[in-house]
């Protein structure tokens, strides 16, 4: 049973084993990542004149926002309303989002959307110059705008990364962020990163700065077949646990409905087939042709995706299949060609053609509705550390997210950051940046595909306490198997064993929090425990690293408790 949660932080004492910091760069704000929220808050930062400083793992343009096909939400269309909107995302998250958080998304989510296109992005338009707008699950109307078809990522991606680059803002590309540092007060005072290659930097160095911005994606490649690029292998997240930062909604993974089905062994980043694909009109079927969607829920295939995926899963039980098909043959070829160029694309390389026959899919990992806890201005448990985007648990998603909220909530979200990092001003009380003192041992690189096919096994789509109890216990069998063995012969410091390590302890974390939820809601849907229960359930787990290991509380009610005693405030004129 899990314990009442009383807000606060802990710093764990504990860092990742690397090397000292050969060279550092001083700034005022670092971000960590480089898709569309990490950009979004680099270029408004850039904008106060405040030293702004960008980390990315890969390339610039080599995020989690690139690969995003469907668009991005936003009320914008001839009828439409944010509290329409609004609607739509409290039904997704089956009881938990924040709803004064979603209020702030749908509210300032028109005007942001507009500045990004301001800033660059070109989106598809109507014959008579208006937004082009399609559905997707869980809407009620036609408000994702997508840009290139289905290339609505890249587009974005494109736009911001070549206005930072216009703006020179300083960049370190190829750079895997390692732990956090912070003053002897606590406070965030910079980060630890280990730059991969040879270039104006290179190996282990530090960017000292008071405000850090944790935009570092998803963690999907904890998984074994994913939607994620291999770059997702959640540092950011495993950053702020071992800070003593609060993680919240970690059990809410979303596995999308639709991804091509490569087979039961295909492993790592799988082709995303677009929801915007049946919002167009395409139809799930299974291995007889039958529409199983319709009669299932009032939006059939468009229901949230939570819905569609069990669904599917149930009738790939029933009829002792490993996937089912989405049939498209109605669009013909030319829609296919102009609507949806680059999952054509990607579907005939892999040797199907979605013009002349239905398309193999399954669920895979997507999207992690869970993450870094934060407030409203992004602000974590941890003093002058933020995050947003995929790494954050803003309260936006609950239980589910809703379809291309994702991209929206990177851009209000990031800008909320900027500004509130620009009215707290710079806070250098603190005596200079100080890293833990405890080590963490390293996993064995060779243990990273151990990890997936734990986490596959035990705490993928269909959940039970038998399932995650053994994935708890093999996860921990590992870490006293790493301990042990640092004992003798420790895995040696670099990029592979780094991102392990983080894979690891994410796992761990997820599962902790799937196996304390005793309930299905949303994308957790625990087999042995099938129906929705609001009276003990409504409320949020935190999850948070101590020195004695991971502890799991509850909140008291369905709403989050403030992040910092003075959380409520406002950012100063």
């Amino acid at each position: 049973m899990t314990a009442s949660h009383v807000p606060g932080s802990r710093a764990t004492g504990i860092r990742l084993e690397a090397p000292a910091p050969g060279w550092a760069v001083e700034a005022d704000v670092v971000v960590v990542g480089s898709g569309v929220a990490g950009l979004t808050a680099a270029l408004r930062c850039t904008a106060a004149g405040l030293r702004t400083v960008v980390v990315t793992k890969a390339s610039l343009d080599d995020g989690s926002t690139r690969w995003a096909q469907g668009g991005i939400a936003a009320a914008l269309g001839e009828g439409d309303t944010p509290e329409q909107h609004l609607d739509d995302t409290l039904v997704a998250g089956v009881g938990l989002c924040d709803e004064e958080a979603v209020r702030t998304l749908v509210t300032e989510g028109p005007g942001a959307v507009r500045r990004l296109m301001a800033t660059g992005a070109d989106f598809d338009r109507t014959a008579d110059g208006e937004i082009a707008l399609t559905r997707e699950g869980g809407h009620h109307r036609r408000r994702i705008a997508h840009a290139g078809g289905d290339a609505t990522g890249a587009e974005i991606s494109r736009a911001l990364v070549e206005a930072i680059r216009e703006r020179g803002v300083r960049t370190v590309e190829h750079a895997l962020v390692l732990d956090l540092l912070t003053d002897d007060a606590g406070r965030t005072a910079g980060v630890t990163l280990h730059v991969m290659g040879e270039g104006q930097h290179d190996g282990v160095g530090a960017v000292h700065a008071p405000a850090v911005v944790l935009a570092t994606g998803g963690m999907g490649q904890v998984f074994s077949a994913t939607t994620n690029p291999s770059v997702s292998t959640g540092d950011g997240v495993a950053l702020a646990l071992r800070a003593g930062a609060e993680l919240s909604d970690l059990e809410f993974v979303q596995f999308h409905p639709t991804v091509l089905f490569l087979g039961a062994d295909s492993q790592g980043q799988q082709p995303l087939v677009s929801e915007a694909v049946r919002g167009e009109g395409a139809h799930l079927v299974d291995a007889d042709g039958v529409r199983f969607m319709v009669g299932q829920h009032e939006l059939a295939e468009l229901a949230p995706r939570d819905i569609v995926a069990k669904a599917i899963m149930r009738r790939m039980q029933e009829q002792g299949a490993q996937n089912v098909y989405l049939d498209a043959r109605h669009f013909g070829a030319e829609m296919w060609e102009h609507r949806f160029p680059t999952i054509l694309a990607a579907c005939r390389a892999h040797g199907f053609d979605p013009v002349t026959e239905p398309i193999p899919v399954a669920p895979a990992a997507h999207y992690a509705s869970g993450g870094v806890r934060t407030d409203l201005h992004g602000r974590t448990t941890v003093p002058g550390l933020y995050a947003c985007g995929e790494v954050a648990c803003t309260g936006v998603h609950g239980a589910n997210r809703l379809a291309s909220n994702s991209l929206l909530e990177g851009l209000v979200f990031a800008e909320r950051i900027a500004d509130d990092i620009v009215a707290s001003g710079p806070h250098r009380e603190g005596r200079p940046a100080v890293s833990a003192c405890g080590v963490r041992p390293l996993v064995e690189p060779g243990k990273r595909a151990e990890i997936q096919r734990i986490m596959s096994t035990h705490a993928s789509v269909l959940r039970s306490e038998a399932s995650l109890r053994a994935g708890a216990d093999a996860l921990q069998a590992l870490n006293l198997e790493t301990v042990a063995g640092s004992l003798a012969k420790e895995a040696e410091p670099g990029t592979e064993a780094w991102e392990t390590t983080n894979l690891l302890a994410v796992a761990q974390a997820l599962v902790a929090a799937a196996l304390e939820r005793e309930e299905t809601r949303g994308c957790h849907w625990r087999e042995d425990r099938p129906d929705r229960d609001d009276e003990t359930w409504q409320r949020h787990l935190i999850v948070r690293s101590l020195p004695e290991g991971l502890a799991v509380t509850r909140t008291a009610t369905a709403d989050f408790p403030p992040v910092t005693p003075d959380a409520t405030r406002e950012p100063q004129s």
